[in-house]
């Protein structure tokens, strides 16, 4: 079974679960607000992703702005970022998705089709 952290109020999230719902592909939901991975969770899945570092931020939501990380991320280094990643789940690219051998972030629904179908 897949772990999907996913955020209430979001309406991409509202829309990759209604996907998996309609796919019928069994799945465990953590919020991701109250529930978020911590600092070792964030570098398993990092790894086993193969993505770039970047694509488990979320840059549209508001903490994001508010601390002004688009301009101080490239200057941290990837310990610096998956410590930061950690400290708020609202950070976090959303959903998130932990299968047993692949990560997947955000709702891309040919990513999703390809590694679950």
């Amino acid at each position: 079974m897949i772990t999907v952290y996913c955020y209430s109020r979001c309406t991409t999230c509202k829309k990759a679960l209604q996907w998996l719902a309609d796919k019928g592909i069994e799945h465990e939901v953590l919020d991701i607000k109250t529930n978020h991975p911590d600092e070792a969770a964030l570098r398993k899945y990092y790894a086993a992703s193969g993505l770039p570092l970047k694509r488990f931020w979320n840059t549209s939501g508001i903490p994001y702005r508010e601390m002004k990380l688009a301009q101080k991320l490239p200057e941290m280094s990837e310990d610096e970022q998956l410590a930061l990643l950690a400290t708020d789940g609202m950070l976090v690219k959303r959903p998130l998705v932990v299968g047993k051998d692949f990560v997947l972030t955000g709702f891309k629904e040919n990513e999703w089709a390809e590694k679950l179908l």
